[in-house]
C-alpha cells in the first residue's frame, strides 16, 4: 500500500510523461507536492522503486520509468500501447506472500501464529524459495539499516550461516530478528544497536525460522 504522498508523486510523474519520455525535475516534483526540500522527493522515489512502481534507468537524464500504477488509478488516454502492455505484465508478475504481524527488533515478543493478510511484491527482489513478511517492532537492528515500522521479507529456511540476519523462535514462545553467531556450542543473537546486549542461548532453545531476504520501507 502506498502513502498519500507516494501515490501523488507517482501519478504526477505518470501524467507529466504522457507526452514525452522525460520525467519532471526534482524541483518540479517538490513544488507539485508542496514539499520544502528535494530530500523528501528522494525518499518517496526510493520507496516507489522498492515497491516496483518506478524503475531507475541507468545512463539517462531524469532516468525514471513508471512500471505500474496504484490499483484503481486510471491510465491516461495518451499512454503508448507498449507502456500499457508493460504495466499489465508487471501487475500480473507480482508475487503474493503472507504477512505475519510484527517481529521484535528489541526484546523478543510473543510468537507469531496468525496470518494478517498478504503482501504483493516484485519477484525479482526475493528470488526463489518460500517467503513471508513481518513488520519490525523496535530499534535493535538500526545499524543494519532496519528501522521500526519497516517490512522485512524473510526466506523460510533453517540453513543459515554466521552473520546472517535471522528470525529466531526462542523457547518455542518468543520470536526476534537478530544477527546469528555460533560460539562454543551456544547460539548468540546479536543486535545491531549498541544500546542492546547479545542474547545467548543453548541450541535447544532456538529454532531458526528463516533469514532476511529483502526489506521494504514506507516514507511518510
Amino acid at each position: 500500500m502506498l502513502t498519500k504522498k507516494q501515490k501523488e508523486l507517482l501519478l504526477f510523474i505518470h501524467d507529466r510523461m504522457q507526452d514525452g519520455e522525460i520525467a519532471p525535475s526534482f524541483d518540479e516534483m517538490r513544488e507539485a507536492l508542496g514539499l520544502k526540500s528535494k530530500s523528501g522527493i528522494h525518499r518517496l522515489i526510493t520507496g516507489l522503486v522498492e515497491r516496483g512502481y518506478l524503475e531507475r534507468l541507468p545512463n539517462r537524464a531524469r532516468a525514471l520509468e513508471v512500471k505500474r500504477l496504484p490499483e484503481g488509478s486510471a491510465i491516461g488516454k495518451n499512454t503508448p500501447s507498449s507502456k500499457l502492455a508493460q504495466t499489465a505484465i508487471m501487475a500480473s508478475n507480482m508475487q503474493s506472500i503472507p504477512m505475519y504481524g510484527r517481529i521484535a527488533a528489541g526484546s523478543p515478543i510473543e510468537a507469531i501464529r496468525d496470518e494478517n493478510g498478504s503482501l504483493d511484491i516484485p519477484p525479482t527482489i526475493i528470488g526463489n524459495g518460500e517467503h513471508y513478511a513481518l513488520e519490525v517492532d523496535g530499534d535493535s537492528m538500526i545499524n543494519a539499516g532496519i528501522n521500526h515500522g519497516d517490512i522485512v521479507i524473510i526466506k523460510k529456511t533453517d540453513s543459515v550461516r554466521d552473520g546472517d540476519i535471522i528470525v529466531a523462535l526462542v523457547d518455542g514462545e518468543e520470536v526476534t530478528l537478530k544477527r546469528l553467531k555460533r560460539d562454543k556450542g551456544n547460539i548468540i543473537l546479536i543486535p545491531e544497536n549498541n544500546e542492546y546486549s547479545d542474547q545467548i542461548y543453548s541450541p535447544e532453545q532456538v529454532q531458526i525460522q528463516g533469514k532476511l531476504a529483502s526489506l521494504m520501507r514506507t516514507y511518510h
